[in-house]
């Protein structure tokens, strides 16, 4: 009985946090509402082309996972068809970027004048830049169509939590704002710059990412959190996934912030804190949930990385790293 009343106590101290902080942030973040009007019975529309891609255009690497989700390489896929086919269904994208303190100097201009270069261009996109420091966003030049909005957020002292507080946005979010005007949304972190097209073939029901660092090591060198003590904790997976790319429909994408959110909090009640923070549980996500698209590290890729890869075309790229500056 005592074991039970623990157990009991436990899960009502989570539930009251999850909703206090609720709280906490709603009255911190403004939500615009200058947004476009979409049709539901639009957004309900899927655009499916994985029937028209090739498979062998790349037979150096893996195109295909064991339960048939693409892995999305250059060659395989027609770009004109894609976004020719997600035009006509109206597909509209929402992209989300956190630029926190010294963040938002460093990374934010670089990363917005990229992204409407290249991200999903010929589609309806808003990007929603959350911020302590909403007055310092630049402004950028936008196609028609092209949207961004701020919301402030509260800035913690440790960059730790402020990721693990991202899968709680997130949510928020897409409950509030995204299920009722976009197709697809993607969450992305500041620190990278697009170089070259990150397009409609990338949309999907579920989207993960292949670590640049890991898709070729052998799986026993992946850095899944091996603590049985945390909810993050994995024997064994089907690849790494990096957590500075991910996407997919708003259903998914709200379920695997849930997810990331709320085994985050139990592990902070049981004072534990996951190897790599969200992205330890994200790969716990996908390992329990396969994503039904899979992109290769094209779409995440260091330019530093010091052996040869078979990424052709490095459409998002990993900005320098400042931690010690930005971190402190």
């Amino acid at each position: 009985m005592e074991k039970i009343g623990g157990m009991f106590s436990g899960a009502m101290f989570l539930i009251l946090g999850f909703f206090s902080m609720h709280s906490r942030y709603l009255s911190n973040m403004s939500f615009l509402e200058s947004l476009p009007s979409y049709n539901e019975a639009i957004l309900g529309v899927t655009v499916n082309l994985d029937d028209t891609l090739n498979f062998g255009a790349r037979p150096e690497v893996q195109t295909r996972t064991s339960w048939n989700a693409p892995i999305i390489w250059e060659l395989m896929f027609d770009p004109d068809l894609h976004d020719r086919h997600h035009r006509e269904a109206k597909t509209t994208v929402a992209l989300t970027v956190f630029a926190v303190g010294r963040y938002l100097d460093a990374y934010l201009d670089t990363f917005l004048t990229s992204a409407e270069k290249h991200f999903m261009v010929g589609l309806p996109v808003t990007f929603y830049v959350f911020t302590d420091q909403p007055e310092k966003v630049p402004n950028i030049t936008l196609a028609p169509q092209r949207h961004v909005k701020v919301i402030k957020v509260e800035r913690y002292s440790r960059w730790q939590d402020i990721s693990m507080m991202r899968m709680k946005i997130i949510s928020e979010l897409i409950e509030k704002e995204l299920r009722h005007n976009f197709n697809y949304v993607f969450c992305l972190d500041v620190d990278q710059e697009f170089k070259e097209r990150f397009g409609s073939e990338a949309l999907g029901e579920s989207v993960a990412v292949l670590h640049i660092y890991y898709y070729k090591l052998p799986k026993k060198y992946y850095t899944y959190d091996r603590n049985p003590k945390s909810k993050a904790y994995m024997e064994k997976g089907d690849y790494y996934y990096h957590a500075a790319v991910f996407g997919g429909s708003c259903d998914k994408v709200k379920a695997l912030a849930d997810y990331c959110y709320l085994n985050t909090m139990e592990d902070k009640l049981n004072n534990v804190e996951a190897l790599w923070h969200d992205e330890s549980h994200l790969n716990k996500y996908f390992w329990l949930n396969k994503p039904s698209k899979i992109l290769s590290s094209e779409y995440c890729f260091d330019p530093l990385i010091h052996y040869k890869t078979e990424v052709i075309v490095p459409r998002l790229v990993w900005a320098p790293k400042q931690y010690s500056k930005l971190r402190t």
